[in-house]
């Protein structure tokens, strides 16, 4: 598959459909949930898990079907705070017994960690630079793809919320 991995619906929602191209009617929509947190998780994890879960389903972009991803992420967080202290008491470069120079085991697993948490965060939506696009007030969508009544897609600052054509039916 070339060129960028597509995104969900929902977020293209939250942040005003920036690309304005039709919103896909077809994508499976999934209840909105906050899944169990696997027990096999660190204690960094855990609390990077309680700390996200709550805000994700918020968004209306956590389901079931997204608890291995974000489970792949806590973890993946989990291990770089581990390797993080580990560092904070060691050198960056190490000496070994036959007297060359090695690069510290904790910092490649440290960065190995990020470069993770860097790839779950833009399948879950959390990248820092998708968060200045993220819009709270999200609303006035009907089931034409996103369009008013004249067949326009609102701007972001143009959304009214009506009983009718709350996002919240939409993505039902």
């Amino acid at each position: 598959m070339r060129g960028r991995k597509p995104r969900p619906t929902r977020l293209k929602v939250i942040e005003g459909n920036p690309g304005k191209r039709p919103l896909n009617p077809h994508e499976p929509k999934p209840r909105s949930a906050i899944p169990t947190c696997p027990a096999h998780l660190n204690p960094s994890a855990k609390a990077e898990w309680k700390r996200l879960a709550h805000q994700l389903y918020n968004l209306g972009v956590l389901s079931h079907l997204d608890r291995a991803a974000l489970a792949a992420y806590c973890q993946s967080y989990g291990r770089w705070v581990e390797a993080e202290r580990k560092l904070a008491g060691t050198p960056a470069i190490i000496k070994m017994p036959s007297g060359y120079l090695q690069q510290n085991p904790w910092l490649t697993i440290a960065t190995k960690q990020l470069e993770l948490m860097h790839r779950y965060a833009s399948d879950l939506g959390l990248s820092p630079a998708a968060r200045p696009r993220l819009s709270a007030v999200v609303s006035g969508l009907n089931s034409r793809g996103g369009t008013d009544a004249f067949g326009r897609r609102p701007k972001p600052w143009e959304f009214t919320e009506t009983e009718d054509d709350s996002v919240e039916k939409f993505f039902r």
